[in-house]
């Protein structure tokens, strides 16, 4: 009998079971603030060892009212080179432009564009649409500064939600669109529907049931959870650009990204779904040499769109 299952690096391997054992932290609502202090204190190790390995300048910026985390590669021009307009993760609660350091910085580097990251509002705070109304505004303002066929949006999970969201919220709105999307493990149906919500709770070591249908509460408020604006996998995706998609066969969002590549090739989209055997929800965010290789295809995508 042969043996089965992924071929994972060793660092994969490892992390999946430190990973495992530290399980799912459920926050509760009255010690949210802790846990997103918590979670910035996990990853700060990681942001600062992207960040140094950085060459280029990371700089705050106000644009259209909204704060900006600016990450501009070395040789970097603002006449001729791409800009990317980037969404944090978090499920909407949790998360930060800070901690999102670890995916921008090296994907800054390799694409040689510059990416914006707003800080968007968080839930339950600022529910639905608060956060989404925070990307709205910034995105017209990169418009205004950059030709369209040199934008990139993306984000990863929560943010990449806000991403598809934001193509849509643009082509809807009569504004140029960007000349392609990234999208990393989307999380962008909040009803949570899919198979893998069944074969990957438990299996995916980042991300449970329990966790995702909090945060969607959390978020929605009122707002039925298969709302088009909540969760862009029910709106309408033609006309939208080229997009990259990435998840891992234990992903608990798999299921949801197989849907929206379906949607998006479905409307004459062309749409790359790429899924990584054995690893799991948004594993770019990991020190594991498969993140390093999903930037760079991601990198790779946004140089083949975007024009000089």
């Amino acid at each position: 009998m042969s043996a089965r299952g992924a071929i994972l690096s060793a660092e994969a391997v490892a992390l999946i079971d430190e990973l495992e054992r530290a399980g799912v932290v459920v926050p509760r609502r009255e010690a949210l603030a802790e846990h997103r202090a918590a979670v910035r204190a996990g990853f700060t190790p990681w942001v600062e060892a992207a960040v140094a390995a950085f060459e280029g300048d990371i700089e705050n910026q106000t644009i259209a009212e909204v704060d900006c985390r600016v990450l501009t590669p070395a040789g970097w021009r603002e006449e001729c080179d791409a800009c990317m307009l980037y969404a944090f993760g978090g499920g909407f609660v949790s998360g930060s432009t800070f901690e999102d350091q670890i995916i921008a910085a090296p994907l800054a580097q390799a694409a040689g564009a510059r990416i914006v990251m707003p800080e968007y509002r968080l839930s339950p705070e600022h529910p639905y649409p608060a956060p989404q109304r925070d990307m709205h505004a910034v995105y017209p303002a990169l418009l205004d500064r950059h030709d369209a066929a040199r934008l990139a949006v993306a984000g990863e999970s929560a943010g990449g939600n806000q991403a598809l969201g934001l193509l849509q919220h643009a082509r809807d709105h009569d504004l140029v669109l960007p000349a392609c999307a990234v999208l990393l493990s989307p999380w962008c149906d909040l009803a949570n529907r899919g198979d893998s919500h069944v074969f990957n709770d438990g299996r995916d070591p980042t991300l449970d049931n329990a966790w995702v249908d909090l945060a969607a509460d959390w978020h929605a408020g009122d707002t039925p959870r298969d709302d088009p604006g909540l969760s862009p996998l029910y709106a309408d995706m033609a006309g939208l650009p080229p997009t990259l998609i990435t998840s891992g066969s234990r992903d608990l969002l798999l299921s949801q990204c197989l849907r929206l590549a379906a949607k998006l090739r479905a409307a004459g989209v062309a749409c790359d779904l790429r899924v990584h055997d054995g690893l799991w929800h948004v594993f770019e965010f990991y020190p594991i040499p498969e993140a390093a290789v999903s930037i760079g295809e991601a990198a790779d995508f946004i140089r083949a769109h975007c024009a000089a």
